[in-house]
């Protein structure tokens, strides 16, 4: 069964291949350091029948954005400084990608997201998308993009608890 917990020294990281090497270096030598010093919170999506390999991970993290980044209608809301949630990395291993991992590991996000919103607030969830089909993916999940940067998304918190109900 599959399943997503927070990294640990028992996962095997060195053995992890997304087929990018700057996703395989950050979860080999910066996800566990940066973990421990409380910049962001690394999960991996792991089976139970071999719990150390790791199939997919994803990181989470919390920041600030200026809020005239944001779509103009949602800009004049808020003030000049807004905090928020962010997807820092999502990547499935190599042999199992176009399984559904990456569904299933961005329902975790969205929920986490949703929790953090829920304990201290935020105005939502943002990810940097890689290129255009990274883009498109985050899309299907309603995320949109910035007006200053078609690869900048942002999902407003109550777009995501509306779609999570």
């Amino acid at each position: 069964m599959l399943k997503i917990e927070p990294l640990g020294p028992g996962h095997e990281r060195e053995g992890f291949d997304c087929g990018s090497a700057e996703l395989n270096d950050y979860l080999k030598k910066t996800a566990r350091q940066h973990l421990e010093k409380g910049l962001s919170k690394t999960f991996v999506l792991v089976d139970d029948g071999k719990p150390e390999r790791i199939l997919g991970f994803l990181t989470l993290a919390v920041c600030e954005v200026q809020a005239q980044t944001l779509p103009p209608k949602l800009a004049k809301k808020y003030p000049r400084h807004v905090p928020a949630a962010k997807l820092a990395r999502l990547a499935a291993a190599k042999d199992r990608q176009r399984e559904g991992l990456g569904r299933l590991m961005m329902v975790h996000a969205l929920q986490q997201a949703i929790r953090v919103g829920d304990s201290v607030g935020i105005v939502g969830f943002f990810v940097d998308a890689k290129n255009e089909d990274a883009r498109r993916y985050y899309e299907q999940y309603g995320f949109m993009a910035l007006p200053d940067n078609p690869l900048k998304l942002f999902l407003p918190l109550a777009t995501l608890k509306q779609a999570l109900v």
